[in-house]
């Protein structure tokens, strides 16, 4: 798979605006009600659905109602996914008798799998049941998800209605979400991983006896698992001698689909998509990645086709697009370069920085699944991103620092970068002296407030939560390097964390009660700080009569307007960002290469 980057990077757009363009006008049918429409028996479906949930699908439900619903489906995922960790021990579907998870640890995961970040701070074959896999993580994938795409249809609708009190019925978008979408698009893939060699099974754990014995030093521990340690605080070590491995088996490949299609991206393994049981193959690798950024890409074909002009769709997929291949392209020149530590030793560098790497796909592809997986809310990895050089893993850090709207999470791409739009038209109105309009819907007072709180919560929890961590002793504990690699550790954490992306620098030991709850925290706020402001938005448009085009409106579907967006996106994450960088990665790179 080492190519030319630049025909990678062209055949894996192609193969996704084909594949994204049929499924806008699909998304675009189950939302508008007309596949419900065509086949009666979905149709009926619904309905007795509805009926059993107690939901009124004939409900129009202004703003406020629809975000009480988001937050009691989200709340109740919460509480489901905590009890399930929590009384793992004593449930079915446990062949490793695993014990049930620590109170810090399984709120931590209760908040990252609701909030669509799957940040995981622990190792999922060594961790968690069969039966919490899929009942707890897996189910809050399609979850997770399908509150991300509710959220924007309803922003759409915004658009679409004038002098209208609702913006839709949350139990409708998010039932359409799982089952019209969500199910469908996974249960297929999840077919052609296993084809590829990806396991799905129910069995216990083999042991395979090794060709050679292997002897290695471990902790001693006492009865609760805990190390010991001297009178000096040392932790005792002992020698152990092995002739066998355990190789974990499970139920990979329909969780391993849904979390790549609902840009979740928490690996069954602890080592994720670098996981031969994952991700065997470069074909498996190339389809992941399509499969990350297919629905982010689609909705913005099908927000087009609803507003009435495909040319709106079409110029929030140029921008998105601009801003990828600039990412990609930093990224991709930074890890063709080796090490010039490692050079120093006489290494051969010509095929590029392989630290962290697997060598089935070696550095293009590795360093372009990291750009595609920090350009959604996609925490799945091939590579150890803490492994890159500094520009390589400063790329995927901005990547979610700019909201991670370069197609972004599933919904939340869409509506994180109509935000973005929404800003670029206000400023742009500034300029000329005129009433700002967006999409027909003048913009007041009232939706830059919204525009503003959505935007600064994130860079809030952010900066907030790396200044905490690196001024107390407790943070700075987990730390596993020094300087500035080790402030791009922490600053990636809650980068990941606020983002609700879920990918780390691993050299962070983020598993104890200090960083779970400060993360949790910041999962919590950033993906409802901004999810409340948007449906508030949607609900003050929904309510504006739409006003005729004029020689006076500014085209929103014009390279003008695709440049003024770019520019917008860019100078907001520089003005929040660019400090911290500069005492992360920028400075870590002044540093390695002055050497």
């Amino acid at each position: 798979m080492n190519t030319s980057p630049g025909i990678q990077i062209g055949l894996y757009l192609v193969v996704l605006f084909i594949v994204a363009w049929p499924l806008g006008r699909y998304l675009t049918s189950v939302f508008d009600g007309q596949l419900t429409q065509r086949f009666v028996w979905l149709d009926n479906f619904e309905h007795r659905f509805y009926r059993f949930i107690g939901a009124n699908p004939a409900e129009d439900m202004p703003w406020w109602r629809y975000a009480a619903a988001i937050l009691l489906f989200n709340v109740l995922g919460v509480f489901v996914v905590y009890a399930l960790q929590r009384l793992q021990s004593g449930l079915p579907l446990n062949p490793q008798a695993f014990g049930a998870i620590s109170p810090d640890s399984a709120f931590n995961t209760a908040i990252s799998f609701v909030t669509n970040t799957n940040w995981q701070g622990y190792g999922g074959e060594s961790t968690m049941s069969y039966l919490t896999q899929m009942l707890a993580l897996t189910v809050q994938n399609f979850a997770s998800a399908a509150t991300g795409i509710a959220i924007v249809i309803a922003l759409i609708r915004g658009f679409m209605r004038r002098n209208a009190t609702g913006i839709g019925n949350a139990w409708i978008d998010l039932s359409r979400s799982i089952f019209f979408v969500l199910l469908p698009l996974s249960f297929v893939f999840a077919l052609i991983l296993v084809s590829q060699g990806v396991i799905q099974n129910f069995k216990p754990y083999q042991d395979v006896k090794l060709l050679e014995p292997l002897e290695y030093a471990a902790p001693k521990k006492d009865l609760n698992g805990l190390p010991l340690q001297d009178d000096q605080g040392n932790v005792l070590m002992e020698a152990i001698k092995t002739d066998k491995q355990s190789i974990a088996m499970g139920p990979v490949a329909s969780q391993e689909a849904i979390k790549l299609l609902g840009t979740n991206g928490g690996g069954f393994f602890n080592a994720n998509s670098a996981h031969p049981f994952e991700n065997p193959t470069p074909l498996t690798n190339f389809l992941e990645m399509i499969s990350i950024l297919l629905i982010p890409t689609a909705l913005c074909f099908a927000f087009g086709q609803m507003v009435g002009d495909q040319r709106q769709g079409w110029a929030m997929v140029a921008a998105m697009t601009v801003l990828f291949m600039m990412m990609a392209t930093v990224a991709l020149w930074s890890e063709s370069h080796s090490n010039p530590l490692i050079t120093q030793l006489g290494v051969d560098d010509s095929m590029g920085n392989l630290e962290g790497k697997e060598t089935r796909f070696g550095v293009i592809s590795s360093a372009l699944f990291a750009t595609v997986t920090t350009a959604a809310s996609c925490g799945a990895v091939n590579s150890m991103h803490d492994s890159y050089l500094p520009l390589g893993g400063l790329i995927p850090m901005w990547l979610m620092m700019l909201g991670e709207v370069v197609f972004g999470g599933v919904g939340s791409g869409l509506y994180g970068i109509l935000i973005f739009a929404i800003l670029a038209v206000f400023l742009s109105g500034l300029m000329i002296g005129r009433t700002p309009e967006y999409l027909g819907k003048k913009i007041e007072a009232f939706e830059m407030k919204m525009v503003s709180i959505a935007i600064l919560v994130v860079p809030l929890l952010v900066l907030g939560g790396a200044a905490i961590a690196v001024v107390t002793e407790v943070g700075k504990a987990g730390m596993a390097n020094p300087g500035a690699h080790g402030f791009s550790e922490v600053l990636y954490a809650f980068t990941s964390a606020a983002n609700n992306n879920g990918s780390a620098f691993a050299g962070l030991s983020a598993n104890i009660p200090f960083y779970n709850t400060l993360l949790a925290v910041a999962m919590w706020f950033g993906r409802f700080g901004a999810i409340i402001p948007v449906l508030a938005i949607a609900g003050k448009l929904a309510a504006k009569p739409k006003l005729a085009v004029t020689s006076g409106t500014m085209p929103t579907h014009g390279p003008l307007f695709v440049v003024l967006l770019i520019s917008t996106v860019l100078i907001i994450g520089a003005l929040n960002y660019i400090p911290a960088l500069a005492l992360g990665p920028i400075v870590e790179h002044l540093q390695l290469f002055a050497r």
